[in-house]
């Protein structure tokens, strides 16, 4: 870990919808500063352990956030980029108003935007290497292009805990490198950041530790020891979710 202290904890989270069981009894802790893969097959639950981390779905089991239970709480400590497949990318947005939605943390729904608001959200467009995009519609993106704005969007909440559901997807080479070196700096400065992918060379080179997720999280070690041999066999195993579906 970069700097001492957990900042997130998951304690036996579970999750059903219904009678599916979408992931079970899982437990890990993240330390300040830490940039943590998430890896694992596609249907493995790994968008579900993130939205259940941030609050955006029911779960048995507790999260545990600077050390307050969080229960159902919000969680503003936590920013959660979900897939670009969950969004509707026909909603006629502009770039900066996106990023702004960020800001609305400090603000609440009513929010009266400032002009530390306004700088905010052009310093997090330059750090995503979209400075000229601002007043462009997110519909006219290319997905690689849409993944950077809502990575924008989560810097500006300014949020301790990110949770990047393939936030790479999409992004070409010389951008995935830049925001990979961007997490780094981030977690530098304490942020904690858990990312999904399916990009297990990726993994291998540039993170020191990952999560293997199939219906719970089956792993928590370096990626050469979680995504090799045996355990990469079980990981991708249809018979490893076990309960879930």
């Amino acid at each position: 870990m970069t700097h001492d202290g957990i900042v997130l904890q998951a304690i036996d989270l579970a999750v059903s919808y219904g009678e599916s069981k979408a992931l079970s009894s899982s437990s890990f802790a993240i330390g300040a500063g830490e940039l943590v893969a998430v890896v694992g097959p596609n249907g493995a639950g790994k968008s579900t352990l993130f939205k259940a981390l941030a609050g955006f779905v029911d779960h048995d089991g507790d999260v545990v956030v600077h050390g307050e239970h969080c229960h159902h709480l919000e969680r503003k400590a936590i920013a959660y980029i979900p897939q670009q497949a969950d969004l509707d990318l026909r909603f006629p947005i502009s770039v900066g108003e996106v990023v702004m939605a960020g800001r609305r943390r400090f603000h609440g729904t009513r929010m009266k935007v400032t002009d530390t608001d306004i700088l905010r959200v052009t310093e997090c467009l330059a750090q995503v290497d979209l400075a000229d995009m601002h007043d462009r519609l997110l519909s006219t993106l290319s997905g690689g292009q849409v993944q950077r704005v809502l990575l924008a969007r989560a810097l500006a909440q300014e949020a301790d805990v990110l949770l990047l559901d393939e936030a790479l997807s999409g992004v070409d080479t010389r951008h995935t490198e830049e925001l990979i070196a961007l997490f780094a700096d981030l977690c530098a400065s304490g942020t904690s950041i858990l990312v999904s992918t399916h990009d297990l060379g990726l993994v291998r080179s540039r993170f020191a530790r990952c999560l293997a997720v199939n219906g719970r999280v089956m792993g928590d070690g370096t990626p050469s020891t979680e995504l090799e041999g045996i355990k990469l066999e079980a990981l991708f195993s249809a018979t490893s979710r076990g309960e879930s579906q």
